[in-house]
């Protein structure tokens, strides 16, 4: 698949909005390492290779092990993930999904007895920002710079 346009030059003005945006979520106060599983989880279920591949690799040079990051798309299989970082994980499967879930009470409730409600609106923002991010990707065809190794 060919890239469709560049979304680096095609409208200047509407990157530097979402630029923005996304310097927001980062400086927001949420830790590092959860916006990190936010972003890669959301990427997966929408199937953004470039965004996972992104992702992935700032998760790990900020610190987060492989391990954690190759169990994200089963995280409610295993146990190396804290009740928070559960309930956001909860809460960007619900927002990701929301034509299908329509965001239920209960995942609602789980995300609010981690996150204060400054919070929940923070998260929530950043969740609906890489799935903006996702969906601009995915539609302009931007492909992940993926060292492939040469068959034997």
């Amino acid at each position: 698949m060919n890239r469709r346009f560049d979304i680096m030059r095609a409208a200047p003005d509407a990157l530097k909005a979402m630029l923005a945006v996304s310097d927001y979520v980062n400086k927001c106060g949420l830790e590092p390492s959860l916006l990190h599983l936010v972003k890669l989880r959301a990427s997966q279920i929408n199937g953004c290779a470039n965004c996972i591949h992104m992702h992935f690799h700032e998760a790990l040079a900020d610190g987060d092990t492989a391990d954690r990051l190759i169990l994200l798309d089963a995280w409610r299989e295993t146990d190396v993930y804290s009740p928070r970082e559960r309930a956001a994980l909860a809460w960007t499967e619900a927002l990701t999904l929301v034509a299908e879930t329509r965001a239920p009470d209960d995942v609602y409730e789980t995300v609010r007895s981690e996150f204060s409600e400054a919070e929940t609106m923070r998260l929530s923002v950043a969740i609906t920002t890489i799935n903006a991010w996702n969906r601009l990707a995915i539609g302009a065809r931007v492909h992940p710079q993926v060292a492939v190794k040469a068959a034997a």
